[in-house]
């Protein structure tokens, strides 16, 4: 994979999370009821993507295809 295709991926990847989080996106999920593991659904849906959002990084970090190289000076 090209460096310029994974930085596309990258920032496709990352930027929809962040926009379901901000304002007029998150009015989706800004309600109290119901409750989904005993959380109010919009904490529920705030922690949700916090945790996909760090998975899409893992997954992200895993392909990165400048990871293995070595820094020369």
């Amino acid at each position: 994979m090209t460096k310029q295709k994974f930085v596309k991926i990258y920032c496709l990847s990352l930027t929809i999370p962040f926009l379901l989080l901000i304002f007029p996106l998150f009015s989706i999920a800004n309600r109290e009821t119901p409750f989904i593991i005993g959380l109010p659904f919009s904490v529920f849906w705030v922690i949700f993507w916090i945790v996909v959002t760090f998975i899409i990084v893992l997954f992200l970090y895993k392909i990165d295809p400048d990871k293995d190289e070595k820094e020369v000076h």
